[in-house]
């Protein structure tokens, strides 16, 4: 991912009370002070086109939250702010997710954003079947939920990791090390998959399409959805409003979209189609319904399963630790 310049730097700044003078003496304003902003990190993903199109749409602002956003160019960046405490809140993978709640155990899931339905995938030259993988050298961030891609086509051939070269890098360098044929094959998402495999005159070999393998997730911390809950419903509503404008295709969504990930709205439009992306209805009918089979859970079991063996994480954790669906469950 899509598995994916520089920092946007983030600054929360104090805020005090206006000072105001009368009769030559200072008084305190009774004016309510400013709320802090929620700052949010996101990167380029079709999928996080709800946070996208509520902030420009101004969306937060309508539901009276203050929304900061934060914006990188790589998932390793947004991790990194995440657990430096510079972020309120993340849109992250769930292996990132899982990632994080391991070295942070305060964090929480507490909303299902996407499922990757053909967004995050696999490109190669001259690969006709998993087995043609042997021996080369495939480019990809080191990231979990690249690893829970890579090891699963991997797996249809009968190889493993230890059977190729792998080549560390962010999800953009690892298209663009594929786009001008200086690795065998490279594991990406869009808005950077499609384009790479064109111009490195390759193809897709294998993609999420079809698949719950990768699931996207807003992730923050206990105390905030302790402390800060009706900003975080507000947060919702607004995602929700805008991601219900998304799945119906409204132009200006697309546009808005477009412009996020650097990409014109028709295609926009095309890698948007190789996301499922769940409104407030979808999270509580599908994310978190431990009734309906393609829950959000089975998805996070199998990529702490990845964790564990590949040692990303260091012991087993609880599944039912991962999340907190509160806010979801109080709209």
């Amino acid at each position: 991912m899509p598995e994916f310049p520089g920092i946007r730097l983030i600054g929360t700044a104090l805020m005090t009370l206006p000072l105001t003078v009368a009769c030559s003496t200072q008084q305190v304003s009774n004016a309510p002070a400013p709320s802090a902003p929620l700052v949010s990190g996101v990167n380029p993903w079709p999928g996080y086109s709800g946070h996208y199109v509520a902030q420009k749409k101004d969306f937060f602002k309508q539901e009276g939250v203050n929304v900061q956003e934060a914006y990188f160019q790589s998932a390793t960046e947004g991790i990194t702010a995440f657990l430096a405490n510079k972020l309120d809140m993340a849109w992250v993978t769930s292996g990132d997710a899982i990632q994080i709640i391991a070295k942070d155990p305060t964090a929480k899931i507490f909303y299902l954003v996407d499922y990757s339905n053909g967004s995050d995938g696999i490109m190669g030259r001259g690969i006709k079947s998993p087995k043609d993988l042997k021996g080369k050298t495939i480019a990809r961030e080191n990231l979990l939920f690249e690893e829970v891609l890579l090891r699963a086509y991997l797996a249809k051939g009968g190889l493993t990791t230890k059977d190729v070269t792998i080549k560390d890098m962010t999800a953009a360098d690892a298209a663009t090390a594929f786009a001008s044929k200086k690795v065998d094959a490279a594991v990406s998402y869009e808005p950077w998959l499609s384009k790479a495999a064109k111009q490195g005159s390759g193809e897709v070999i294998f993609s999420t399409k079809g698949t719950n393998l990768i699931s996207d997730v807003i992730i923050t911390r206990q105390k905030v959805i302790d402390g800060r809950k009706k900003e975080l419903q507000g947060y919702i509503r607004a995602v929700d409003k805008a991601v219900k404008l998304v799945n119906a295709g409204d132009p200006e969504a697309i546009t808005i979209v477009g412009a996020k990930l650097g990409a014109k709205p028709d295609e926009a439009k095309e890698q948007i189609a190789g996301v499922t992306i769940f409104d407030l209805a979808g999270n509580k009918s599908i994310g978190f319904n431990l009734a309906n089979p393609n829950n959000m859970l089975k998805n996070l079991e199998l990529t702490a399963k990845t964790a564990l063996e590949t040692k990303l994480m260091p012991k087993p954790i609880a599944i039912k630790s991962l999340y907190d669906d509160s806010i979801v469950n109080s709209l």
